[in-house]
């Protein structure tokens, strides 16, 4: 069975996945670097020439790909969400886990974050983080097995909350 790290950029998918996969001895498989690397283009890049819609089929491939292998911590884009078929994929071999932060917390930590293309034209950045997190805030609460705020918390202790919450499952 796979660990499935949800959330919203900021959230902290990346440095907890990573502390998880150290600790569990598991692969760590970013979705997002996944289909930069096989595109052989950045995501701006990719939304540019071809659109979300080519992103977000790319992801869908990705998710598939991925629940059928076993053992592994991925950490999914932001937008995995989006597609309900995306969820219903990861969740045949996964506990979902929703990491999520406040809006303030999340623009603190990815303001100046470059590699991902505006999601809502016209907006200021936290007004875009805002508007995004509101409407994904339903899907990522029925995506998610398990909901962790990360607001407060460190990796570590993120990591920590994510493993006990596995064990006593297990």
């Amino acid at each position: 069975m796979n660990i499935v790290l949800i959330g919203y950029r900021g959230t902290g998918k990346s440095e907890v996945g990573q502390r998880l996969a150290d600790r569990l001895g598991r692969p760590l498989i970013g979705m997002d670097a996944e289909i930069v690397r096989q595109a052989g283009m950045s995501i701006p890049a990719m939304v540019e020439r071809f659109g979300w819609s080519h992103f977000r089929d790319l992801e869908t491939e990705e998710a598939r790909a991925l629940s059928g292998r076993d053992g592994l911590v991925i950490d999914c884009g932001g937008g995995v969400i989006e597609r309900p078929e995306n969820v219903d994929i990861l969740r045949r071999n996964a506990r979902i886990f929703w990491l999520r932060a406040s809006v303030a917390t999340i623009v603190g930590r990815i303001q100046g974050d470059t590699e991902r293309p505006a999601l809502v034209a016209g907006k200021t950045f936290t007004e875009e983080v805002a508007e995004v997190l509101d409407r994904r805030t339903p899907l990522y609460r029925n995506a998610a097995h398990d909901e962790i705020d990360t607001d407060a918390l460190t990796p570590d202790q993120v990591a920590d909350a994510i493993l006990a919450l596995w064990h006593r499952e297990k």
